[in-house]
């Protein structure tokens, strides 16, 4: 098959992105009494969110708002207050977008949750709160419960990542460290209408999961908390253990009177990506399979399971024939060892290559639909047996960049990562494996 692989595969990742986008997916999920005023034409529309798409989704809020208040003046006014990652925002008129850090919370974090906190108090039931969630939001969204410091959460937060923790693990411990996660925005907000619509970047597609469910009802305690911390052996400060023994630190269940008035969608999951980037290869003439939209697992580990698959592919034409792509997202994790750069998608790219040793026939992506691997400035990289070579030819051992961590500066040095700057949206892991 004539084929140019490296354009290729980077059109499956730029559908999976699009798809992702909030402008494909914003308006299905408002009804009409969202935007417009009770009877007695009391009642407010408060906005607010938190996530690497929360501003883009603002925006694209704004933008239905906007259409609709083109042909009827009695629509209620918008307003509200949304923080992002740097560098991730979107140009909004009503809305306010603050940008914070991310994966390690600052002090605008902090300051933001304290704002969006007091905007949602004292609200009424002829009050509506839209809040936009998507992944990145527990780390934007940092307001420590009892005597916790942010200086503390940052470490603890450090700590989780580097741990190879899951998300829904280190998300559980985000919600009981915090006065605004787990549903306690919701509360904050109660008697008002309280209507949650997210972008899924977990495996299973939980909304609780989803930037640590500020106002989604969370089945987690304290006590689970408690268990990951220990699991992980990370050092709990003394305010820590004392917040999670103290049963405030206990989030919002789904038994609580608040949830009376609240509703949640998730409006763009990894599937829906998945299956753009499956439709667009099958149009360009490729059979396409998904493996799964949530795997979970060491990302070097599951690696090479995806290795010996595509080899497998390759020399035996089973369990699929070839040409082929094979397609998977979720969300892997990396235990730390090393001082070396690069996020988890890299890392498992480079155990990938490893594994293939210049395939002859094997080409494969693997980015963050968010355009940002961990904390560097690429999305993530590719890889084709011509990689193998040039890594031969520059004597680069895949083994010892993985032993340190530094999946980075290996793809850098021959050239292969994938920039794209951020995409204002996020369903997480992006993996596609061409097999010729």
């Amino acid at each position: 098959m004539d084929i140019d692989a490296k354009q290729f595969l980077h059109t499956l990742f730029s559908s999976a992105v699009n798809e992702a986008l909030p402008r494909n997916h914003i308006e299905t999920f408002l009804s009409e009494s969202i935007f417009y005023r009770s009877s007695n034409q009391a009642g407010r529309t408060v906005v607010i969110g938190a996530g690497k798409a929360a501003a883009s989704m603002a925006a694209e809020l704004e933008a239905v708002w906007r259409d609709k208040k083109k042909y009827d003046l009695a629509l209620r006014e918008l307003e509200g207050l949304v923080v992002t990652r740097y560098e991730h925002t979107a140009p909004c008129e009503h809305i306010e977008v603050i940008e914070a850090a991310h994966p390690v919370p600052d002090e605008m974090g902090l300051e933001v949750s304290q704002r969006m906190l007091k905007l949602v108090k004292n609200l009424s039931a002829d009050d509506t709160v839209i809040c936009l969630l998507s992944g990145g939001g527990s780390a934007l969204l940092s307001l420590p419960g009892g005597n916790i410091t942010l200086a503390e959460k940052q470490q603890i937060n450090k700590a989780l990542l580097k741990s190879g923790a899951a998300i829904d693990e280190m998300n559980c411990v985000r919600k009981h460290l915090s006065l605004i996660k787990g549903g306690r925005l919701a509360k904050a907000a109660y008697p008002a209408r309280v209507v949650s619509l997210a972008i899924s970047d977990v495996p299973g597609d939980d909304i609780s999961v989803i930037a640590s469910g500020p106002t989604v009802p969370d089945t987690t305690t304290r006590f689970d908390a408690l268990a990951i911390l220990e699991r992980y052996r990370i050092d709990m400060p003394t305010s820590v253990f004392e917040w999670l023994n103290n049963p405030e630190s206990e989030t919002i269940k789904p038994d609580d009177s608040c949830w009376k008035s609240a509703e949640h969608h998730i409006i763009a999951t990894p599937m829906s990506a998945l299956e753009s980037a499956a439709a667009e290869a099958e149009g360009l003439g490729v059979p396409t399979y998904i493996l799964s939209d949530c795997i979970e697992g060491e990302a070097r580990e599951v690696a090479k399971v995806h290795a010996a698959l595509a080899k497998q592919v390759a020399s035996r034409q089973h369990p699929f024939k070839t040409p082929c792509v094979l397609l998977s997202g979720g969300e892997t994790t990396v235990t730390v060892k090393g001082n070396g750069r690069g996020g988890r998608n890299c890392e498992f790219l480079l155990s990938l290559f490893n594994e293939l040793k210049g395939h002859s026939n094997i080409y494969a992506l693997a980015a963050d639909t968010d355009g940002i691997d961990g904390v560097e400035d690429n999305a993530g990289a590719w890889i084709t047996p011509n990689t193998w070579q040039q890594s031969e030819a520059l004597s680069l051992k895949a083994e010892t960049y993985l032993d340190a961590n530094n999946s980075y500066d290996f793809f850098d040095k021959v050239d292969v990562l994938l920039t794209t700057g951020p995409t204002l949206t996020n369903v997480n892991d992006f993996r596609a494996i061409l097999i010729l």
